[in-house]
C-alpha cells in the first residue's frame, strides 16, 4: 500500500511568495495519483509550537492550486491574511470541472473522498493545526464555492464555517448566463462524471442547492456572495431563497462585479473576517 507523500517544493513552481508558503504534493490512494496544494503559514508559525486554525480555499473549474497565489490582483494577499488572522490557508488542487464530488462512474474523479479522507488528515498530520471542527473552515470561488458548500454540508463534523464567492450553487447549466457552446461542454462533462441525473426539484445532492435541508440542521456558519453581473447570479439567488424558505441562518451579499479576479480579490478579505469571527466565537468558549 502506498503511503501519503509530502514533497516540499519551496518556490518550485514559480509562486511569487516567500518561505511562509509550502508547496506540497499529496498522494491519493483513492484515485492513485498525486495532487498538489499550497499551505500558507502565518509568520509566527516558525516561533514556538503553537497550533493554528485552518482555512481551505478552493479554486475554480479550470484553475489550479496556485490560482489564489498567482491571479489575485493584490500582492501577497494570502500571506497577509494568514498573518492578520493567525491561520493556515490551504489551497488544494483538483481536476478541471470536477466540482469536488465523487463521481459514481469515474474512478479518476473521487475528490470528496480525497478531500475528506486523505487531504485533511494529511494536513493535520504534517502541520500544526488545531485538529477539531471549531478550528476548520472552507470557502472558494466558482466551482470552489460549490465545493466548499457541498463538502461542508455533507461533512459537518469537520467544518464550523463555509463560504462561496461567485459559486456554482446549482450545476444546472440552464440557469447560467453563458453561450450555448460553453453550456454544451459543461453538460457533456457532467454527464460523463455523473451519468443521467434530474436537475429539477427535488435537486440531486451532487449540487449545492440539493443540500439545503442538511444546511438547516448542521450548525455551520455560511457566507455567500456574488457579483450582480456574474453569469452564476441566478444560482446564488436560488440558494439564498431556498435557505430563507427553510430558515437556515446565512450571510448573503450581492455586490457590483462579475466573474473576475478583481471581484474575488475584494471578496476574500470579507470571507476571512467572517471566518475569523466564527473561530473566535467557538474557540474562546
Amino acid at each position: 500500500m502506498k503511503k501519503l507523500l509530502i514533497v516540499l517544493l519551496f518556490l518550485g513552481i514559480g509562486l511569487n511568495v516567500n518561505a511562509q508558503v509550502d508547496t506540497i504534493k499529496v498522494y491519493s490512494q483513492v484515485m492513485d495519483k498525486h495532487l498538489k496544494a499550497a499551505v500558507v503559514k502565518p509568520e509566527t508559525y516558525s516561533i514556538g509550537e503553537k497550533s493554528f486554525p485552518t482555512v481551505y480555499l478552493l479554486h475554480g473549474g479550470s484553475g489550479s492550486f496556485s490560482d489564489w497565489h498567482q491571479k489575485v490582483t493584490k500582492d501577497n494577499l494570502l500571506v497577509d491574511l494568514a498573518n492578520k488572522y493567525q491561520v493556515l490557508i490551504v489551497t488544494p488542487g483538483v481536476g478541471p470541472a470536477s466540482y469536488y464530488y465523487d463521481s459514481p462512474i469515474l474512478d479518476s474523479v473521487k475528490y470528496e473522498s480525497y478531500f475528506i479522507k486523505e487531504l485533511i488528515p494529511f494536513i493535520d498530520k504534517n502541520f500544526r493545526t488545531i485538529k477539531k471542527r471549531e478550528a476548520r473552515a472552507i470557502t472558494g470561488l466558482s466551482m470552489g464555492g460549490h465545493g466548499a458548500i457541498m463538502l461542508s454540508a455533507k461533512n459537518p463534523e469537520l467544518f464550523i464555517a463555509a463560504g462561496s464567492m461567485s459559486g456554482v450553487m446549482n450545476i444546472d447549466t440552464d440557469l447560467w448566463t453563458v453561450n450555448e457552446e460553453f453550456r454544451k461542454i459543461r453538460k457533456e462533462n457532467q454527464k460523463a462524471m455523473l451519468g443521467e441525473i434530474d436537475y429539477k426539484s427535488p435537486f440531486s445532492e451532487f449540487t449545492a442547492v440539493g443540500l439545503v435541508d442538511r444546511m438547516k440542521v448542521n450548525g455551520i456558519s455560511l457566507i455567500i456572495d456574488c457579483g450582480v453581473d456574474d453569469f452564476l447570479i441566478k444560482t446564488n439567488r436560488q440558494i439564498h431563497q431556498l435557505l430563507l424558505e427553510n430558515g437556515t441562518p446565512h450571510e448573503y451579499t450581492e455586490r457590483p462585479g462579475a466573474h473576475t479576479w478583481e471581484y474575488w480579490t475584494e471578496a476574500l478579505p470579507f470571507h476571512m473576517l467572517y471566518i475569523d469571527s466564527v473561530f473566535k466565537k467557538h474557540l474562546n468558549n
